[in-house]
């Protein structure tokens, strides 16, 4: 089902952007080709060779990068953006049209369905301006899956733990089911 689908796949700077790597994995293996976009928070958790490995693309992390308008580009060539982990900084920024770095920019720039996996401490998750944040990111036609309740990386338990990279799979396998595949996008 996702063989030749062209996925974009960014990751926020949270420490759950280790489970981004199976969920990467699992997409090429079944035949999508994927982007990777990192946040440069994101770098200094899992590193971009990483995801350079699995889908034998570069992967693109700063704003003024190769190409003339890099957050065009790679939007424009991707039927779907996920980004997991997507961390309360980038659901703030998502909600108020913020574009400060590449990620955020191909944010306001991309045009398909966009999949937010949340993940964060279960007191920032908890706050009203988050849960004000997830309510915009919805009204806007934001899909977010997750998240869960479960052990987190701080050392307690409680909702705030990214979907695994299963569901997420699932979730874009079905969304995309739904859509019919775009035209190759024309090399330069």
């Amino acid at each position: 089902m996702l063989q030749g689908r062209e996925i974009l796949i960014g990751i926020s700077g949270g420490i759950a952007a280790y489970k981004t790597a199976v969920l990467v994995s699992r997409l090429v293996q079944a035949g999508a080709g994927v982007s990777v976009i990192m946040s440069r928070s994101a770098t200094h958790l899992i590193r971009p060779k990483t995801f350079e490995a699995l889908t034998g693309r570069l992967v693109r992390c700063k704003m003024f990068g190769p190409g003339s308008h890099p957050h065009l580009e790679a939007a424009a060539k991707a039927e779907l953006l996920c980004i997991a982990p997507a961390t309360a900084n980038l659901l703030a920024k998502a909600a108020l049209g913020l574009a400060d770095d590449l990620l955020s920019t191909v944010v306001l720039a991309f045009e398909g369905p966009v999949i937010l996996a949340p993940a964060m401490n279960h007191q920032m998750w908890q706050k009203p301006a988050v849960q004000r944040n997830v309510r915009q990111l919805q009204e806007d036609g934001f899909l977010l899956i997750g998240p869960e309740e479960g052990y987190l990386s701080c050392g307690t338990v409680g909702m705030g733990r990214m979907a695994e990279p299963e569901k997420i799979f699932q979730l874009i396998e079905k969304v995309l089911a739904d859509r019919t595949p775009p035209l190759p996008f024309p090399e330069q």
